[in-house]
């Protein structure tokens, strides 16, 4: 389970009082989270009106940086391809797993200094995960550029011998080449067709040279044979071929095009390994630096709430709790019933949702108390 509540309330007499008041509510006889104190620094408070308008702006940045987190994650799931079990040991914050650095939260004061207006942090942030995701776009889509024609290529050399390319399968020799009158064809024959192809092959057109046919290779369908005629006979040979239910393949043996071929291909297999390594090195930093940003504007959203619901001086206690799956319910009602003092309309409005089966208002997540859920659950995928 690694969804998290992130609460607060207000500081009773001490801050350190609210605190025990929650833990005992939720831990001493039903254990229904497990709690972390969460740390926010103290703030620069500025006005009320910049407050106002900072929680709408809060509330946007916090789904785009999400987004930008997961999609790092997904494109590191993407690019690590077999070792998708890999994926979780390099999502990591500042080198350590993400519950242990969400539940051990330290504001960075070198990043996000606390000396600047909360504006100014959160155009940082913005700035920051803004030049991510555009990074992220451009390595992105020239990674994938690479992939993809190498993976056209490799699709060409594999698959029905009807379709994939035969340039790794035939050899010069199977060849009559530079003649004026002969020309060698290469027919796809059914392996239940083998015995009417050595029967018939000769008698399909007129000046099929006798006993000229080889089988060069096999997949688990068809059979590749050549076969050497006269030139005149070319397409009256295809067109009888064809009637039989025997494929010629449209295929001339040029030597320089096929060395071509598998250069380009050493060349887009050597560019991508080459890339691998420093691609998912920067994808480790950029997700641990989104996912901080993450958890920093999760802070900001706290501060930014707990002055405007709870008021001045500056004094409420931030919780992390980390719900057990199958008591979340119950643990909504603990708390609704410890804080329901602090906002009589939203308790009540939960109360009613409570009373009435199949009405779900608690979808808004308004509770009487600051709540923001952080998800840890990035990928679309388990790993």
């Amino acid at each position: 389970m690694t969804e998290f509540w992130l609460i607060s309330a207000p500081g009773d007499k001490t801050c350190q009082q609210t605190w025990d008041k929650m833990m005992a509510a939720t831990t001493r006889t039903n254990n229904l989270s497990t709690n972390h104190k969460f740390n926010i620094p103290d703030l620069k408070v500025g006005t009320l009106d910049v407050l106002v308008g900072l929680s709408d702006e809060l509330a946007k940045l916090d789904s785009f940086v999400e987004s930008v987190v997961k999609k790092v994650a997904q494109y590191m799931a993407d690019v690590l391809e077999d070792s998708r079990d890999k994926v979780q040991e390099n999502l990591l914050a500042n080198g350590v797993d993400l519950v242990t650095y969400i539940t051990r939260f330290q504001w960075d004061m070198a990043k996000y200094p606390i000396k600047q207006s909360l504006k100014n942090i959160s155009e940082i942030i913005s700035k920051q995960v803004t030049q991510i995701d555009n990074d992220l776009k451009t390595r992105a889509s020239a990674y994938n550029n690479l992939k993809g024609n190498l993976q056209n290529l490799e699709r060409k050399n594999a698959g029905s011998l009807l379709t994939r390319s035969l340039a790794d399968i035939v050899k010069k020799d199977d060849f009559v080449l530079d003649s004026e009158y002969l020309v060698t064809l290469l027919a796809v024959v059914p392996k239940t067709s083998y015995n009417d192809w050595q029967k018939t092959y000769e008698t399909l057109a007129e000046m099929v040279v006798p006993r000229s046919t080889n089988l060069l290779f096999e997949d688990n369908d068809s059979g590749l044979f050549s076969v050497t005629l006269f030139r005149k006979a070319m397409d009256d040979f295809k067109h009888k071929a064809r009637e039989n239910k025997f494929t010629v393949r449209d295929f001339q043996y040029n030597e320089e095009e096929m060395k071509a071929d598998k250069e380009e291909m050493t060349r887009l297999s050597t560019d991508k390994k080459k890339q691998f390594g420093p691609l998912v090195r920067w994808l480790k930093v950029n997700f641990s630096e989104a996912f901080i940003a993450w958890i920093h504007i999760k802070a900001l959203r706290v501060f930014v709430e707990s002055v405007l619901r709870y008021g001045l001086p500056v004094n409420f206690q931030a919780m992390l709790l980390q719900p057990t799956k199958k008591n979340m319910k119950k643990l909504r009602e603990v708390l609704n019933d410890l804080y329901k003092h602090l906002d009589s309309s939203a308790a009540a409005i939960i109360d009613s949702a409570m009373d009435i089966p199949g009405l779900n208002l608690s979808q808004q997540e308004y509770y009487p108390y600051v709540y923001y859920k952080i998800d840890c659950n990035l990928l679309d995928f388990k790993v």
